[in-house]
């Protein structure tokens, strides 16, 4: 396996974990609205998420391990998109707001950097 063959993997196997982090997200409110499925549709397409990994990452989004990007960049592009979730049906409960921090923490941000880029995306 070539080196660029591995961080193709590697980089795969992270936008499989961000697109599974962003199903649990769709479906913290107990169901994935229509809205919600054309969002996740349209981030498949952009992560590179085939039809056949789609399936069993929307079965059970809590398989993939979240997988943290390295530049700050591609961090907080991830957390626009989660929030383009939250908001694809217009609502936003406390359970959202809780995963959302979660989520933030878990890409690396600091407290008060994710209180401070979630503020961000809900403006935006």
């Amino acid at each position: 396996m070539s080196i660029l063959e591995v961080f193709e993997t590697g980089k795969h196997g992270s936008n499989l974990s961000h697109f599974a982090a962003i199903v649990k997200m769709a479906g913290i409110d107990g169901s994935i609205s229509n809205e919600e499925k054309a969002v996740l549709k349209r981030l498949a397409l952009k992560l590179d998420v085939s039809e056949e990994e789609f399936k069993p990452i929307f079965k059970n989004p809590r398989k993939y391990p979240l997988i943290p990007p390295y530049s700050l960049e591609e961090r907080i592009e991830r957390l626009h998109d989660l929030c383009s979730v939250i908001y694809a049906d217009h609502i936003i409960d406390d359970s959202e707001r809780k995963l959302i921090f979660k989520y933030a923490i878990g890409l690396g941000f600091t407290t008060e950097q994710a209180n401070v880029e979630i503020q961000k995306c809900i403006r935006i």
